[in-house]
């Protein structure tokens, strides 16, 4: 099984999980959250190492090390990105696989297990044509005043929802044209949306445009820019002229 099967096959399968526990109505709220997040983890740490024992891993769930730091492959997981959504019912929820092969996020699949789907960065879909008004996905709780900034500088529309992956695949997926985040993530938040995104022909960069750098020590990933690429170069222009 190559890499890209490998990871779709755990991201659909993790999410399968994850549903089973919801769908059991026993827990409810911030533990099914909690029990979500571990029984997924509990399975992806476990296929990672069978089926790739040489390569380094990186969860959101699981204590970090530096082992991963002496290797070229490391995957990146979030067993459940957006726990919250999840232990509301909502359908805006996502389990990212990513590989990193010397510090880029070279594959990934993103499952919204909700919808039943997966998208994978070896598989791209044809971006479907953008609307005349821009949108811009946002936090559903604290959108960042960089995106409201944007939204009011190209006449943009705002579309809230809940996890980083379930924004990033909603620009994949033709409901938004821009995801701007600025509230800080870390690497597990977005490896795998940006590997995806990236296979489909988006623009993926910080805001001031350098690329995204995996596998670093500090786990954190201070902002994210995804969006149609014909909008990148106005976009990353009016970033750079917001006050700072």
């Amino acid at each position: 099984m190559d890499d890209s099967e490998l990871a779709a096959q755990l991201a659909h399968h993790a999410g399968r999980i994850a549903l089973a526990i919801r769908d059991s109505g026993l827990i409810a709220g911030r533990a099914l959250g909690d029990a979500g997040d571990e029984a997924a983890n509990r399975f992806l740490c476990r296929a990672i190492a069978q089926h790739r024992p040489d390569d380094g891993l990186l969860s959101e769930e699981s204590a970090d090390t530096e082992t991963r730091l002496g290797k070229d492959r490391v995957w990146i997981i979030d067993p459940v990105d957006g726990t919250r959504e999840y232990g509301e019912g909502r359908s805006d929820w996502a389990v990212h696989i990513g590989l990193t092969i010397g510090g880029v996020a070279r594959i990934g699949a993103v499952a919204l297990p909700a919808l039943d789907l997966v998208l994978r960065s070896d598989r791209p879909l044809a971006l479907p044509a953008a609307p005349a008004t821009p949108r811009i996905v946002v936090s559903r709780s604290r959108p960042p005043a960089q995106a409201l900034a944007m939204a009011e500088a190209i006449g943009a529309d705002l579309v809230p929802m809940g996890s980083a992956g379930a924004k990033a695949m909603a620009v994949v997926r033709g409901e938004a044209e821009i995801y701007l985040h600025a509230g800080g993530q870390h690497q597990w938040d977005n490896c795998a949306p940006a590997a995806v995104a990236a296979a489909h022909g988006l623009h993926v960069s910080r805001l001031d445009g350098a690329p995204l750098v995996y596998n670093a020590r500090d786990t954190s990933m201070p902002d994210l820019l995804i969006c149609r690429p014909e909008l990148a170069e106005r976009v990353l222009a009016e970033i750079a002229a917001l006050p700072c």
